[in-house]
């Protein structure tokens, strides 16, 4: 059982380099890597540039991790490629943050020769995203939606919409106020917590009455997915 957890780069308590323990690492870290993504693609929506980069990514550090192998020159050019690609990198979903950093330990373990690691790390990982995921494990009980509404300057904005969000809404609260079109608009944001999201679209009908037909914005406050009415 010990030896599950011990690194195939390490003989006799020194650290070897040969091509087959190499070619263990890399396979490996192309297995786990294949395995990361399809948990990824399992849990919803995915790009196939991510998953394939995705699917890359285990094999890509362990190589760089084995190069490495106790160089200080060459870690401190790794570290500087490594710099490089967060400045090349656009902001990404807390789902797509955790994958890379789910993949890049995959790959350290692969490229450090512990490959019991690195398949232990997968798979319970894997099972436990899968999991949490699938479950209520994080969820709103009530879900909060941003609703953005357009009114004229004539309207007073102050307890306008009041008398309808107590029909439709449990709760809500002005968060925002901002003018438009050289002042002859406001834009009025509001949080809110529907009694029975199948009203919504009757409330925004409701809505559109008292502003007159002027642009009406629904958006989930959790997902910020938005809706025009």
């Amino acid at each position: 059982m010990e030896q599950l957890f011990e690194s195939v780069l390490i003989e006799n308590g020194t650290m070897t380099f040969s091509a087959k323990s190499f070619l263990i690492c890399f396979l490996t870290a192309l297995v786990l890597g294949m395995a990361v993504a399809c948990i990824y693609m399992y849990q919803g929506n995915y790009r196939k540039n991510f998953v394939v980069t995705l699917a890359m990514l285990p094999a890509l550090v362990q190589v760089m991790i084995t190069l490495v192998n106790g160089n200080l020159g060459t870690g401190i050019a790794a570290m500087g490629a490594f710099s490089l690609v967060r400045f090349r990198s656009i902001p990404g979903s807390a789902r797509e943050i955790g994958s890379i950093f789910f993949a890049m330990a995959a790959g350290l373990a692969a490229g450090m020769g512990y490959i019991g690691i690195s398949v232990v790390l997968v798979v319970l990982l894997g099972m436990v995203c899968i999991v949490l995921q699938k479950s209520s494990f994080g969820e709103m009980k009530e879900e909060r939606k941003l609703l953005r509404i357009t009114i004229p300057e004539s309207l007073d904005y102050t307890e306008v919409f009041d008398d309808l969000f107590a029909v439709y809404t449990k709760k809500w609260r002005l968060c925002q106020v901002k003018t438009s079109n050289l002042g002859s608009l406001f834009k009025l944001e509001y949080e809110i917590i529907l009694k029975d999201a199948g009203q919504e679209k009757k409330m925004i009908d409701d809505l559109r009455c008292r502003n007159g037909n002027l642009e009406i914005m629904c958006s989930s406050a959790s997902t910020g997915s938005e809706e025009v009415l």
